[in-house]
């Protein structure tokens, strides 16, 4: 976060620097308000091309064995713009090298799914889980190892995690 401040803070500088370069080119008929709304413009373009650029950004920092099984879009309010062009706020991956058959019966897989969000600082969160491939039943391990049955989730038969998770 620091160095986003760092690199918003020298694109506003630099833009600024721009307008006093039109203003020195036209000899300074162009308005003096320029400046601090070149400045402003270009912070602010800083910032919106990192918010389009971090979903690439990521997976291109994910090792081979993480597969991206699903991604979220949304149209914040504060930002207009991403109700026309919506952008990658959220992302799973499962860790290919963590499947497992754990249990006698075979449909039944052990994975590590990780979630990426983009928030004021990135936020990673990881949890192991169990899907019964033919019932398509979806349910995350407690941190003691039980199944959180009061969470499980049934999976489209569609599903890019279904798919990726019981292929392998």
């Amino acid at each position: 976060m620091f160095w986003t401040f760092v690199a918003t803070v020298f694109c506003g500088l630099g833009a600024a620097g721009i307008a006093l370069g039109i203003r020195a080119a036209t000899r300074n008929h162009a308005p003096k308000w320029i400046i601090p709304a070149f400045a402003g413009l270009g912070m602010l373009g800083y910032l919106i091309h990192g918010e389009y650029t971090w979903y690439d950004h990521k997976k291109d920092m994910l090792p081979e064995e993480a597969v991206v099984v699903d991604t979220e879009t949304d149209g914040i309010l504060w930002r207009p713009w991403t109700f026309a062009f919506p952008y990658v706020t959220a992302f799973s991956t499962v860790d290919t090298e963590s499947i497992s058959q754990d249990t006698a019966n075979p449909d039944i897989v052990r994975f590590t799914l990780y979630r990426f969000e983009q928030k004021l600082t990135d936020a990673i969160s990881h949890r192991v889980h169990i899907l019964n491939c033919q019932s398509r039943e979806l349910v995350p391990l407690g941190s003691d190892g039980t199944p959180r049955v009061d969470n499980m989730k049934m999976l489209d038969t569609t599903d890019r995690l279904l798919t990726t998770v019981c292929t392998s």
